[in-house]
């Protein structure tokens, strides 16, 4: 689950890192009411869409009066902002952060971040902020700075004078970025984090610390734990069929391709796309209907798949062992009936009640296309669509 700069940055305030005076809102003459309330200007004008790059691609503007603020927040609500990670379509902006600006020195990168290779939380930081870190992963490694957090320990006072040194960090600035990234680890812990990045961190001509910009990342598994977290989901920032999945326990995300998968288990999902891909189809999703999927957990599972007007045929690849092939195949006919389907159908069935399962499928009087494998289905449902 992701949030909204405005949102991370009230989490941000509550454990004590310094973030700016800021107000979302939601039409022009709030804007200007609350740049009058945050102080003198200058203020900065952010959209908020869940994606990175918003100011190059027109996101983010300086306003040196009010009425700059009312104007800019105005032009910005309901203009469509694409950036690199919104791809083309884009995403349209339905909320504004005003907050106060600042006199920037300097810009540095911070985050932590879950480490698969070591198996514990990792911070990352650079001088190179307000750039992705990617780009400075690629072309000046040597810049990126890693240590690796004992979770016996925690983040220890010796690491943090570590990254603020390697960061320039000296002088008054020290105990301050000593205390920044402490209290960024315990936001990370509190709130079951996968990813927290501030970029850019900056370093004010005050010789002050601000976090400018902050984007979270939630363990979605424990978000049960943090209801007031769960709040701040915008619904209208996510794709319509993954929330719905996500109302009938389906793990799904929505991709590109032409051909629905409908799978049980995240590990066979996923070589369910390589073969489909492997033998020239292209998956429209992932879709994994869990170990103990009911008959109307299917249903919902094919309609999701056929609301994606992308969609030219489907694939069931199901190796039954707590889910029994029967379930499914009772699963998968209902559906069909229900949907009137419409498309080309391809059922490769293993494991418990393999055999009744089959015999479902061929009395259903539907036009299902049987496969016996993995290979088999795949080649079948790729010629199908093509």
């Amino acid at each position: 689950m992701n949030i909204h700069e405005y949102q991370a940055k009230a989490i941000l305030r509550k454990f004590g890192v310094p973030v700016p005076d800021g107000h979302v809102v939601y039409n022009g003459n709030s804007a200007r009411e609350w740049a009058k309330r945050l102080g003198p200007g200058p203020w900065v004008v952010k959209a908020q869409i869940h994606a990175g790059g918003r100011g190059k691609g027109g996101g983010v503007k300086l306003a040196r009066t009010s009425e700059e603020v009312r104007r800019l927040t105005r032009d910005m609500l309901g203009m469509t902002l694409r950036t690199h990670q919104t791809g083309p379509e884009g995403k349209v902006v339905t909320r504004v952060l005003v907050e106060n600006g600042c006199n920037i020195d300097r810009e540095l990168y911070v985050s932590l971040v879950v480490d698969r290779g070591s198996s514990k939380v990792s911070v990352m930081a650079s001088t190179e902020g307000g750039m992705d870190i990617e780009e400075v992963a690629a072309t000046t490694p040597e810049k990126i700075i890693v240590e690796i957090i004992d979770p016996l320990v925690g983040l220890t006072g010796f690491q943090c004078r570590n990254i603020a040194f390697k960061l320039g960090l000296g002088g008054k600035l020290l105990p301050m970025a000593v205390k920044l990234l402490g209290n960024l680890y315990k936001t990370f812990l509190a709130c079951d984090c996968s990813m927290l990045e501030i970029n850019p961190l900056v370093v004010t001509k005050d010789e002050e610390l601000l976090a400018l910009d902050a984007k979270f990342g939630f363990d979605d598994n424990a978000i049960f734990r943090h209801l007031q977290i769960a709040d701040m989901r915008d619904y209208d920032e996510e794709d319509a069929n993954e929330i719905e999945a996500s109302q009938h326990d389906l793990s799904y995300i929505s991709l590109d391709g032409n051909i629905g998968c409908l799978v049980n288990g995240a590990g066979l999902a996923m070589a369910t796309m390589d073969i489909v891909k492997h033998y020239g189809g292209e998956p429209a999703n992932f879709l994994d209907v869990g170990g103990g999927a009911t008959i109307e957990r299917v249903t919902e599972a094919f309609k999701i798949i056929l609301s994606d007007s992308k969609v030219n045929g489907i694939l069931v690849n199901i190796f039954g062992g707590i889910m029994k092939c029967d379930v499914i195949a009772s699963g998968v006919i209902e559906a069909a009936r229900q949907v009137e389907l419409q498309v080309p159908l391809v059922v490769r069935l293993e494991g418990t009640n393999v055999e009744r399962g089959k015999q479902l499928l061929a009395e259903s009087g539907l036009n299902i296309i049987a496969a016996d494998g993995m290979a088999d289905a795949a080649q079948k449902i790729v010629a199908a669509v093509a």
